[in-house]
């Protein structure tokens, strides 16, 4: 098979903005390896320069867990309540928490 049959791999794109701390998730695009994959991303993610930091992921490298089995997989946090903090009485003044 030739290059030219061949189509470009998936790749995810992470943004950190300008105000955040965390990397988002902003789309998908097809680029042939990861430099591309990344100054594509600037191109179609941050034209308004509203990112400092930018990932590329290969979508095949992506593993998620099945949305259909959310309950069963999850469940097991439900028995570690003192990982949540959820038995405390905050400050009325508290208002982001």
């Amino acid at each position: 098979m030739s290059n030219e049959n061949k189509e470009w791999p998936l790749w995810e794109v992470f943004i950190r903005s300008k105000a955040g701390l965390d990397h988002k998730h902003a789309g998908s695009l097809h680029a042939a390896d990861a430099q591309m994959a990344i100054e594509n991303a600037r191109d179609v993610y941050t034209r308004r320069m509203e990112g400092v930091s930018i990932w590329v992921v290969e979508s095949k490298h992506i593993h998620a867990s099945n949305p259909e089995e959310a309950a069963a997989f999850f469940d097991p946090a439900q028995d570690k309540i003192y990982r949540h903090p959820t038995f405390y009485n905050l400050p009325d003044e508290l208002k982001h928490m």
